[in-house]
This record gives C-alpha cells, structure tokens and sequence, in this order.
C-alpha cells in the first residue's frame, strides 16, 4: 500500500498553513477545495485528504505517501486514474475512509524535480477570474510592481488538464522544462482555469506567495478594467534583480541562507 494514515506526523506547520489558507474571509478556497504538503526529511510526503476542508482540517485528515512511490506513478504511462485512485486510498481509520487528494499527484511532480517542504494548492476568487479569461496564459507574465516580483520571481502558467494523473504529468513537464531551462524553481505556478500552487521552504513562505500571488491578480482586474496593465519595464527588472540586496531578499525567502 502506497498510502498510509499517520495523523502523529502532521506538524503543527503544516496543520497551521492549512487552516490559514481554508478561512472563509480570505477567499483562497470553500467546501473541500484546496489541497497542501509537507515533505518529511525520510522523504515520505504527508498530504490533505480528499473531502476534509482546508479551513478545518485536522490531523486525521492527512494521508502519508511514498514519494518515489508516487512519482513512480507520475512517470509510468501505464498507470491509468484508477490504479492512481487505488494507490491514494490509505483505508478506514475510526470509521472514516481516508484518501489522499486527487492532486497529490501534481505535488508529487513538484517534488519529483526540486524536493521542497511545503505546498499549498488553493483556488483564489480573484486568480480563477484571471486565470479563466482571455488574458490567463500571459497574466502573470510581467510583474506589475516591485514586491511582487521580489515575492513570486518568475511564475509558471501551465494550461487547463483535468485534475488528477493528467494534470500531475501536465505540471511535471512543465515543471521540467522550466527548470532545464533556467535551474529555478518557481514560487508560483499558475493553472489554467484552476487556481495556484505555492512553493516554499516554510509555511510562512507558502502563505505569502499565496497572498501576494492573490493581490496581484485583483491588482490586474483592476488595470484591465481601466484599459490595460502597464508592465514593469523588462530593463528596469534586470538592473533590479542584479541587485545585491534584491537579491539576498529573493534567498531569504527561498530558505537559501
């Protein structure tokens, strides 16, 4: 069995960022929406289960996996959405029957080519307008003021695939590709018509790209409703990275110190 059922090794960081993320108030995610990840130093990956609620989740509702085991699915074309169903299913505890997110396969992607100890997945009112326009695969493409390319870098956009093993392999090779590209992982990617995932080292991390990730997309609603979003100058965001303590921020916030 590839899942299991652990609540003793859900941290009270990961357990915090989930609750943060699910408040009603901040609109990232209602009902079962949503999903986050822990890393564990032997590698195993704690996930929400499918069905618990972000906002009032608690440590019984995570399943442990294998993430070699996991990833072994991800790259396996063989391996259909049933078998991948199967593999999240960690059984009945307590009379509940726990099953790992559908999406666990995407965090698995992350984690396939950059280990990172926290994800969190939500679907922000604000970003799902944007990212369900016209305007959803070039939105985050430039950033519109400072911090917020200090905070989310450079994002990903991957197009709409149909959660679970289409868009786990979907976000993995998009994933790949950008890192074989330019060797950084991203803080944010960004999905079609879906919603975001945040990378970070601690959940403080995760949360704040989070917010930031949300504030710029109201930012762009609110530029594109007065004719148009004028860019950060791709020049101007050269000479600001190439900053020394441009620079050393971006480490702080990737936990490279």
């Amino acid at each position: 069995m590839t899942a299991h059922w652990h609540p003793e090794l859900v941290s009270g960081e990961l357990l915090g960022l989930t609750n943060a993320l699910g408040q009603p108030e901040r609109k990232f995610a209602i009902l079962a929406e949503g999903n986050t990840s822990e890393r564990l130093p032997d590698g195993r990956l704690v996930v929400k289960a499918s069905g618990a609620s972000l906002g009032s989740a608690t440590r019984d509702d995570f399943v442990t996996l294998d993430v070699d085991e996991i990833a072994g699915i991800l790259l396996d074309p063989a391996v259909d959405q049933r078998s991948l169903t199967d593999a999240l299913d960690s059984g009945v505890h307590g009379g509940v029957h726990r099953r790992a997110s559908i999406e666990s396969l995407m965090h698995a992607a992350v984690q396939a080519v950059g280990p990172v100890r926290f994800i969190g997945h939500t679907h922000p009112t604000a970003v799902l307008g944007l990212v369900s326009s016209i305007h959803a695969a070039t939105a985050y493409d430039s950033p519109a003021y400072s911090d917020e390319a200090v905070v989310l870098g450079r994002p990903l956009f991957v197009p709409y695939a149909s959660p679970g093993i289409q868009l786990g392999r979907t976000v993995y090779e998009a994933l790949k590709s950008r890192v074989d590209e330019d060797g950084d992982m991203p803080a944010l990617i960004v999905l079609g018509n879906h919603g975001i995932v945040a990378i970070g080292p601690t959940a403080e991390a995760v949360e704040g790209v989070t917010e930031m990730a949300v504030k710029g997309a109201e930012v762009r609603i609110a530029a594109l409703s007065t004719g148009g979003l004028v860019a950060l100058p791709a020049e101007s965001m050269k000479a600001f990275f190439a900053r020394d303590d441009i620079a050393e921020r971006r480490r702080d916030l990737k936990g490279a110190r």
